[in-house]
């Protein structure tokens, strides 16, 4: 192979991050060749030396010239620089296929595990702020136009359980990356009597893979992975988007933290959300990793091919952008302040109390709710017309509208009106589970805080 052609199908480029795994990789499987007297007692012991070794000194003793391939020849190069050709016994029973496999699954679950833990941070830190916010109202929105009361804490949780579900789906596919191809050797495993029940307790595996063939050429462990967090990556674009339109002087509703923030280079009246902008955008790039990990692995024959170690630098990127997201956006959120006046008065206005309404007539008058909603809904455009706010409301002008749309007055008693048009009053009325009344975020709060601590000691 010519130089050129060696550094074109050279991996050694992002090797370096499957450097630890290869060393345990190696470890492990001379431990069991040792322990089922396929290799002598100290053959194994000069080889584990040098790897222990080799993990002291760390990946800086490798020589990772081109000409090497990749990060299992480097090793194996070192180790025999240290043992000699007893070295080459570490390669028993064992073919790069399988050891790459392992190599990015020993990686991969621990990446994994990392994320999971910076998600049970965000959704504690939203819990935290929730808690904080129990009676802040705003108005909640469809279409992004003016819907119903809610508070920041009931906005708050629903991030938080979208967070949840990415964790949940993050936690599934650890599942199958946790699954060992070690003894695959190159596709059909080997004629030497090994245990790969041993190799995958020493790698610290659930199981093994149960067909060789899929072991060595099966890559939809990254597919999942990288598909959880795509997914997670919109949800986290999502909260973005918020509090980027939020943040703006239409809405008036968070600052965002100046950590987080800049200013505009010609403009020192603006605050660019700079931030969530980016992160935005990075939820993007996830999607494409996914797309381009799906679009190599779609026609390829079993077993392993090349094509293969194409997938690997999409999925250290995938994971690097998802964590450093994750993590920005979970800091962007917690440096918000939130606009309580602004929020209120969001609430008041435009009818958002619209439904209450509707549902105080279809209570106290027993009106098919189509009734009272058509009567709401030409009191709200007659309001609207006159230049009349909600608060100024009463139930004389309702029994007005009643009468040119039924033919009927409605006679509900004021104080009944004024509470159906308050925001917090009628935030307070939603005690249905899931809804935003402070007793039922209360039990939300608490019912995530459960399950945390149930992660946690899991």
């Amino acid at each position: 192979m010519t130089s050129d052609a060696a550094s074109y199908t050279s991996s050694l480029e992002f090797d370096p991050r499957i450097f630890s795994a290869d060393v345990k990789c190696n470890r492990a499987h001379t431990t069991m060749l040792q322990e089922e007297g396929i290799i002598s007692q100290e053959t194994a012991h000069a080889i584990t030396g040098s790897l222990d070794e080799l993990e002291e000194k760390g990946i800086s003793a490798l020589d990772l010239d081109p000409s090497v391939e990749d990060i299992h020849m480097a090793v194996e190069n070192y180790v025999t620089s240290r043992i000699g050709e007893k070295a080459g016994f570490m390669h028993t029973a064992k073919s790069r296929n399988d050891q790459v496999a392992t190599d990015l699954r020993i990686s991969l679950k621990e990446e994994i595990e990392e994320i999971m833990g910076d998600l049970l941070n965000f959704i504690q830190n939203t819990v935290d702020m929730a808690e904080e916010n129990l009676e802040t109202v705003m108005v909640g929105y469809t279409h992004l136009q003016h819907a119903q009361p809610t508070t920041f804490a009931h906005h708050l949780l629903s991030y938080a359980q979208a967070l949840k579900r990415d964790y949940q789906r993050l936690g599934d596919a650890y599942k199958r990356v946790d699954l060992c191809p070690l003894g695959a050797a190159a596709l059909t495993t080997t004629s030497f009597p090994i245990n790969r029940q041993r190799t995958a307790q020493l790698l610290g595996f659930s199981h093994v893979l149960e067909n060789s063939l899929d072991a060595v050429s099966s890559r939809d462990f990254i597919t999942e992975t990288v598909s959880a967090l795509a997914i997670m990556g919109v949800n986290l674009s999502r909260i973005c988007e918020e509090l980027i339109i939020w943040s703006t002087y239409e809405f008036g509703l968070v600052e965002i933290g100046d950590e987080y923030s800049s200013t505009s280079s010609i403009m020192p009246q603006k605050k660019n959300p700079d931030v969530a902008e980016v992160a935005r955008a990075k939820a993007i790039s996830l999607q494409g990793e996914l797309v381009t990990i799906l679009s190599v692995t779609k026609a390829l024959p079993q077993s392993y091919n090349r094509d293969l170690q194409e997938v690997t630098p999409h999925l250290w990127r995938a994971v690097d952008t998802a964590r450093d997201t994750l993590n920005l956006v979970a800091e962007m959120l917690a440096s918000v302040k939130f606009n309580h006046q602004r929020g209120l008065e969001l609430a008041s206005s435009n009818f958002s109390t619209a439904t209450e309404l509707a549902d105080l007539m279809v209570r106290e008058n027993q009106l098919p709710f189509r009734v009272a909603h058509q009567i709401v809904g030409r009191l709200v455009s007659t309001a609207l017309e006159e230049g009349l706010n909600p608060d100024l409301i009463d139930s004389q002008f309702i029994d007005q509208i009643s009468q040119e749309v039924t033919g009927e007055a409605l006679h509900i008693k004021e104080e009944l009106v004024e509470k159906a048009l308050n925001p917090l009053e009628v935030v307070k009325s939603r005690e249905v589970p899931g809804g935003p009344a402070p007793t039922m975020v209360r039990e939300g709060i608490l019912n995530l805080k459960n399950w945390m601590e149930k992660q946690i000691r899991s």
